[in-house]
């Protein structure tokens, strides 16, 4: 996906479109329940889906949109409800809900993890009438998502804290900045997962253990007496479905944040990047260069004295232990960024519309990156399904591995999000031998695409070890083949720079004489420890100052070396 090249016309046209179907109330939501008296003393809900919903209304719309779209949609409770005995109620939207169908991504957007962090929550309710209605009409769209996804939608993950903050925001005219934020045990759920980022980063200075599922769910809620339920329910939903792309939808800035949250030094602010910073930064700008103002370079930040950057990593913004979007990378197959929407956490009601129409196309967007990469099907030569086989993958511009891993399903059905780039994806599992394919990814799925289609199926039949081991000889010619490719399209006319740029770094070495002796892979490398070593300011300029194409180049040896900074 070309960001430069979006159609910004059709963007902002379906977002008038789907944000006009809404505000005319559509076949959906009526205010039927309310009396004349109630439509009296709040008039905005009778005209007009664009108000803040209660526990109740929010409920009330979930169930209108199942009965509009029985067909498509399931309404289902987490295991436990909140502090306060409220429902963490999802709403499933999929062709045959209620099952995996094998094949199909799992996908999910959890909203008002911060109680008094609104917005979120009113989009989603938003997106699921949408979703529903531009079904109905036939949308191409609509009708890829739900034919070729399974999407949850948790609008409200915190709702006590919803509820505390709209009580002082009705009684005071407004919130405080912190009043429910927290759940109904003064918890901050983001700060409530298991920690673990400090198991990962032990491990990578061992070079040893687990890089992806570090932990066994049962025995920590059983164990960990701090887990809330809000947490709890959410740890075993991430655990029981196996989601492959997530958002985290939050207030108070305008930005995407991707992991890692927690920074590897223990600073308080310092770019952390996980093994999948590449395809992160991907994801980020997808949700980032669709909404109507996230990526605009003249919008004024929330903080006047900080910046309007569009994304951010996690780390480099802040950081933050006990998140759950670090928790869904390193315990699921699940790759979660956070979203923050506005800076206004509690708006008026008034300014509903307007954040709808800036958020619906990049909603709908970021839906359709659970297909980028790759996809297939881990099986045994005789067909019989593998489930938990690692999919391991190597970048082979940069000729490092990608050094987090994901795990088959029950079903054999994997899902490797990537990045663009040339990749080797080699299968591990127990009792067989490996088996590796080389893949060439050009991710081209966004919204306003003439035809989506969804991610190139790459599946594996495994040999079980007691039989001998397979020839793959075909798949190392695939591999030698693509390598070339590698050469020949992404490195060759970028040696110049390179040797530039190094010099620049550090001009005490003739790296017009050394480079002559060295491959554009590893002058590739070379830069990227260079730049390892600066601030991450530093590191910013020198950035910006190259050309776009070799930015991304860089990007993917970054990303594979900078995780044992």
């Amino acid at each position: 996906m070309k960001l430069t090249n979006v159609p910004v016309l059709f963007v902002i046209l379906l977002s008038i479109h789907v944000a006009h179907n809404l505000a005319s109330q559509s076949e959906i939501y009526t205010s039927k329940t309310q009396d004349k008296e109630e439509r009296k003393e709040t008039p905005v809900e009778e005209d007009t889906i664009f108000f803040h919903h209660d526990f109740e209304k929010m409920v009330e719309l979930m169930r209108e949109v199942q009965k509009a779209c029985p067909e498509i949609t399931r309404l289902y409770n987490l295991t436990e409800p909140s502090v306060e005995g409220r429902n963490l109620t999802v709403l499933e939207i999929t062709e045959n809900p209620g099952v995996h169908v094998p094949g199909k991504p799992e996908f999910k957007y959890v909203g008002n993890m911060h109680g008094n962090e609104v917005v979120g929550k009113e989009m989603l309710l938003y997106l699921m009438v949408a979703l529903c209605e531009e079904y109905k009409k036939d949308s191409p769209l609509a009708k890829f998502i739900v034919r070729e996804t399974r999407v949850h939608i948790l609008p409200s993950m915190n709702p006590d804290g919803w509820q505390a903050a709209f009580e002082e925001k009705k009684e005071k005219g407004d919130a405080g900045w912190l009043t429910g934020r927290s759940n109904a045990n003064d918890a901050d759920l983001n700060r409530n997962f298991p920690d673990l980022n400090s198991k990962i980063y032990e491990n990578e200075r061992k070079h040893k253990g687990r890089n992806n599922h570090l932990l066994k769910v049962d025995k920590a809620i059983e164990t960990d007496k701090s887990l809330q339920p809000e947490t709890r329910a959410v740890m075993r939903w991430l655990a029981r479905i196996g989601f492959v792309l997530s958002a985290n939808l939050h207030g108070g800035d305008l930005v995407a944040n991707y992991p890692y949250d927690e920074t590897r030094s223990g600073k308080s602010q310092e770019y952390t990047a996980c093994p999948d910073d590449h395809t992160f930064v991907y994801l980020a700008k997808s949700y980032a260069y669709f909404h109507g103002t996230m990526a605009d370079s003249h919008r004024v930040p929330c903080d006047k004295g900080g910046d309007n950057k569009p994304i951010t990593n996690g780390g480099s913004w802040y950081s933050v232990a006990k998140g759950m979007q670090d928790y869904n990378y390193l315990n699921t197959n699940c790759f979660e960024i956070t979203l923050e929407l506005g800076c206004n956490k509690f708006p008026p009601a008034s300014e509903l519309e307007s954040l709808w129409m800036d958020n619906a196309a990049a909603l709908f967007n970021y839906i359709l990156q659970v297909h980028i990469g790759v996809k297939g099907f881990v099986k045994s030569v005789d067909g019989t399904p593998v489930a938990n086989a690692e999919i391991k993958v190597m970048n082979l511009a940069s000729g490092l591995p990608i050094d987090h891993d994901i795990l088959s399903l029950e079903d054999g059905d994997y899902y490797r999000l990537l990045g663009d780039g040339f990749y080797n994806i080699t299968v591990h599992a127990a009792g067989f031998h490996n088996s590796t394919r080389c893949v060439r990814v050009t991710n081209s799925i966004h919204v306003g695409s003439e035809d989506f289609v969804a991610a190139p199926h790459v599946d594996f039949a495994l040999t079980p070890e007691d039989q001998p081991k397979p020839d793959e000889t075909e798949a190392t010619e695939a591999c030698n083949e693509l390598w070339l490719e590698v050469q020949q399209e992404t490195q060759l006319d970028d040696r110049d720079l390179l040797v530039s740029v190094l010099s620049y770094l550090e001009p005490s070495t003739k790296w017009s004489v050394v480079a002559s002796e060295l491959s554009t892979v590893r002058l590739y490398y070379l830069l990227a420890q260079g730049l390892r070593r600066l601030q991450p300011n530093q590191m910013r300029e020198i950035l910006s100052l190259l050309p776009h194409s070799f930015q991304e180049q860089l990007e993917m040896v970054i990303a594979a070396t900078m995780q044992d900074k």
